[in-house]
């Protein structure tokens, strides 16, 4: 489940980037991915509204911030002040961030200290299936600070989620991310326009990308992520992440024409060894696959 999630997020940039093209900005693609899978798993689930404590709630909240709105939105703003490939790298380190947050600081879960190593592995992988043979990396703080926040986000969000997880379903947990996501992102509307019409959104080509976005890649992989951080831990679970970067490159070869080098495949090796490695030696340490 974890590789199905993390193969399906590698190929989301095809579609924001055509969904771009189409018009729409990054703050109104995450609006209406979050929309179509909040209406999607408001229809097919029977969850209770509400939590069991006011604190519980504001958990809810805080996954709805760090797992959607301002992660998104510093994500995507980062892209206006720097080059992709940094927002990539970047971005990519979240594993290993998410690894040294709880070791040092939560302390929610056992980390095992090879680990590092293999996230590290996995990591020069990433950078080099990024550049694939091109290597241009032009430092602009403005935005590598705004791709950190990101991840920061998202290393916030593996650690908070593990504080409603047991309490709450992963269809519940995931509905209340998509609501309080649209919902924090709405006041970012009162100082950008929104331009989304009928028209637009009736086109095929819009409408298809948006539905993948919240069907696919929203509602159903959302809730399977919750569920794998539930039975792998976050640790475990984002160490699949470092996958994505391998799926879009692939993506981008078979749907944008994009060459792939020497250089990338070797990058590749070194993320799938990254990656089994870690996982060998969890299964290792406890005698059978989670």
């Amino acid at each position: 489940m974890a590789i199905a999630v993390a193969a399906i997020w590698g190929t989301t940039f095809i579609s924001s980037k055509v969904l771009i093209q189409e018009g729409l900005s990054p703050a109104e693609i995450m609006l209406l991915r979050f929309a179509v899978a909040y209406i999607g798993i408001a229809l097919f689930t029977r969850e209770r509204w509400l939590c069991d404590s006011w604190k519980d709630e504001l958990l809810m909240v805080a996954l709805g911030i760090t797992g959607g709105s301002l992660y998104f939105l510093l994500e995507n703003t980062a892209l206006v002040y720097t080059q992709a490939s940094n927002v990539a790298i970047i971005i990519a380190a979240t594993p290993l961030l998410t690894t040294i947050a709880i070791d040092l600081i939560s302390r929610q879960e056992r980390v095992n200290r090879s680990i590092y190593y293999y996230s590290i592995i996995s990591l020069i992988g990433v950078a080099l299936v990024v550049f694939n043979g091109k290597f241009i990396l032009k430092l602009n703080p403005i935005g590598d600070m705004l791709t950190l926040g990101a991840s920061i986000m998202w290393v916030l969000y593996s650690i908070i989620i593990l504080k409603v997880q047991g309490k709450y379903s992963s269809a519940m947990i995931s509905r209340k991310i998509f609501f309080y996501g649209v919902l924090t992102l709405l006041p970012y509307f009162a100082f950008e326009s929104m331009d989304i019409t009928w028209e637009l959104l009736c086109k095929p080509v819009v409408a298809g990308n948006l539905i993948f976005l919240g069907v696919l890649a929203s509602l159903v992989c959302y809730v399977a992520w919750n569920m794998v951080i539930e039975k792998l831990g976050a640790i475990n679970s984002t160490n699949y992440l470092y996958l994505n970067p391998v799926v879009a490159l692939v993506t981008s070869y078979l749907v944008l024409d994009e060459r792939i080098t020497l250089l990338a495949i070797i990058g590749t090796v070194m993320i799938l060894a990254g990656v089994a490695l870690s996982q060998r030696k969890e299964i290792g340490k406890k005698g059978k696959i989670n």
